[in-house]
């Protein structure tokens, strides 16, 4: 049964996508829509405060049909983390950092690794070769730079024996560029989810996330349409 849908994901060209419905890979969604014959939202849960609401804004955006006629449904993936991300942590107990924190105080110990190998797995049963993730330039993060996606996809290709291929289509790019690319593919970008604190499908305005967002549509100089519960004053 693997072995066949190995050679149906295969002669296919599905491309597989790590999608939060953040607004970075809700692009890279319409992205892979734009060159692949089929592409596979995956929706990989780990037990933090935001995920139900992530969750249901990656279906809402899929199964409106904005993001291109080749994206299937949304497969959700867990792997609970609750035993190394603990209960009083930020990231589990729902207590967003606030506006001006840096990325650097809301790094996620593993988080590329954890969604990658779950996604992998998934993609060598389903014959799935290539999966995007969506890293910005500048991430300062040890798990998204260049060296460690060749790593991880020597090491998945190895240890699934099946070939695995990252892609991190974004990576030179800022913010401000995905949004103007976003909007050149037609993307509804106030339909795209990016924040920690979300309350009745709107962003909180008050975490790091939503401070991105709206220094991202500034810099560009893009009307944001995003719907904040409350909007901090951006500053210089």
């Amino acid at each position: 049964m693997v072995a066949e849908r190995s050679k149906e994901g295969q002669h296919a060209g599905v491309v597989a996508v790590l999608f939060s419905a953040g607004l970075d890979s809700a692009v890279l969604l319409a992205h892979a829509s734009a060159g692949a014959s089929a592409v596979q939202p995956l929706y990989v849960s780990v037990g933090l405060a935001w995920e139900l609401d992530e969750l249901a804004a990656a279906e809402r955006l899929v199964q409106s049909g904005v993001l291109g006629s080749t994206v299937r449904p949304v497969v959700p993936l867990r792997v609970d983390m609750r035993d190394e991300y603990p209960e009083a942590h930020w990231a589990v107990r729902g207590d967003a950092p606030g506006f001006d924190t840096p990325d650097e105080d809301v790094y996620l110990e593993g988080r590329n690794i954890v969604l990658l190998s779950k996604a992998a797995i998934f993609m060598a049963r389903s014959g799935i070769t290539r999966v995007m993730i969506g890293p910005l330039a500048g991430n300062p993060f040890p798990d998204a730079t260049p060296a460690f996606f060749a790593a991880m996809q020597h090491a998945l290709t190895l240890g699934l024996g099946a070939p695995i291929n990252i892609e991190a289509p974004f990576a030179g790019m800022r913010k401000s560029d995905v949004i103007r690319l976003g909007l050149s593919l037609g993307v509804p970008l106030e339909l795209s989810l990016s924040c920690m604190q979300p309350s009745a499908g709107a962003h909180c305005g008050r975490c790091s996330k939503c401070r991105e967002r709206q220094h991202a549509f500034a810099d560009g100089g893009f009307a944001d349409f995003t719907r904040y519960a409350n909007r901090e004053p951006l500053g210089s």
